[in-house]
């Protein structure tokens, strides 16, 4: 089909082109109503069509169209609520507000255990990434995570961008990645065991990876808008390492350089990210290894989720009410609020990722 589109090398504007119904009554509405202009309008002794512009578009209103009135959405820049209209002509017009807070869904969990083996296996996204799917069921749409790979390195086909999100983090499991972020400087080189905390809207652009690089993304909701940022250049100027996002400050935890301390549980060792200080205990993000001789670990909680995904070597997961599994690299489980799950039989290069997020009400710790 698309054989058959003619030659777009020399257009020069586009129009949507709308009924017209009766033109002045139509036009005085976009106009002095909504701020539109006009740019062209014909025949002078009985308009029957008139061009306007406003807002980035352009719009044709047209007495003789037959076709459907539309909807037209305008994007505010603040929360000011404004009822719906409908033009002379048909047209929907709704007020959408630029500052609206992230609608999270009710929760609906239950426990989640993905192996390698598990599930359709690796399906193609976004600029030439592949995506495996940690938690299918989206605890009722309020966490996505994945497993994402990059297999030819080389640049990425990515532009800036940012996200309409509660929270969201990138960890790197393997290879390397190259990313670029509002206010924080040059190019961040994200390798195994970092990880990135991505308040929300912060301008962002992946550039470059290694062959068969992996990372782990946790994100809430799990449906949440990519915007695209047409204009600003990447990095910015003038730095800003400290600026606040929405309530959170943007994270680069490197592993290599962060030290290790003990856990809350026998024979095993944490890093903590700081992910949890810079989203005021939204979400914490913890990686765990056996240390010495391990015992069990307790893994009931009354917050929204936990969330692990193991790094190196194996352990079981006992989960009353279930199967028990073992759980080895590349494993994830999601587990719920009120779930009996322990750790045990951990292996002694065992290591893992924890993500926690509290529940709204608890206000507990997340480590």
């Amino acid at each position: 089909m698309a054989d058959d589109i003619p030659n777009t090398n020399d257009v020069e504007s586009a129009e949507v082109v709308l009924p017209g119904g009766e033109l002045t009554d139509t036009l005085a509405f976009f106009t002095d109503g909504l701020g539109f202009r006009v740019d062209s309008i014909y025949p002078a002794d009985a308009p029957r069509v008139a061009v306007i512009s406003g807002y980035g578009i352009r719009l044709r209103l047209d007495a003789d169209f037959q076709g459907a009135p539309g909807a037209l959405r305008l994007q505010r820049r603040t929360a000011e609520k404004s009822e719906p209209q409908v033009a002379p002509n048909g047209t929907s017009i709704e007020f959408a507000s630029g500052d609206e807070p992230v609608e999270i869904p009710p929760l609906h969990a239950s426990l989640i255990v993905r192996h390698m083996s598990d599930g359709p296996g690796w399906g193609e996204g976004r600029a030439g990434m592949q995506y495996r799917d940690l938690i299918p069921d989206r605890f009722g749409g309020r966490f996505i995570a994945s497993h994402i790979r990059i297999p030819d390195g080389g640049p990425v086909a990515d532009y800036v961008h940012h996200h309409h999100v509660h929270f969201q983090m990138i960890f790197c499991v393997r290879g390397w990645v190259r990313v670029v972020y509002e206010d924080q400087g040059q190019p961040m080189l994200m390798e195994p065991g970092d990880c990135f905390l991505q308040p929300p809207h912060i301008r962002h652009r992946v550039l470059e990876s290694s062959d068969n690089m992996e990372v782990v993304e946790i994100s809430c909701p799990a449906e949440h808008e990519t915007c695209v940022d047409h204009l600003m250049e990447l990095p910015t100027r003038v730095p800003g390492p400290d600026r606040d996002f929405g309530g959170q400050r943007f994270v680069f935890h490197q592993s290599g350089s962060a030290l290790w301390s003990p856990w809350k549980h026998s024979g095993f060792e944490q890093q903590d990210t700081g992910i949890e200080n810079a989203t005021a205990g939204v979400v914490s993000a913890i990686v765990i290894r056996a240390s010495g001789a391990v015992g069990s670990v307790t893994l009931r909680h009354d917050g929204d989720i936990c969330f692990l995904f193991v790094l190196a070597g194996s352990a079981s997961l006992n989960c009353s009410g279930a199967n028990n599994y073992r759980i080895e690299k590349n494993t994830s489980a999601a587990i719920p609020s009120g779930q009996n799950a322990e750790l045990t039989s951990a292996s002694p290069d065992f290591k893992m990722l924890r993500v926690f997020v509290p529940s709204q009400r608890s206000g507990q710790s997340t480590r």
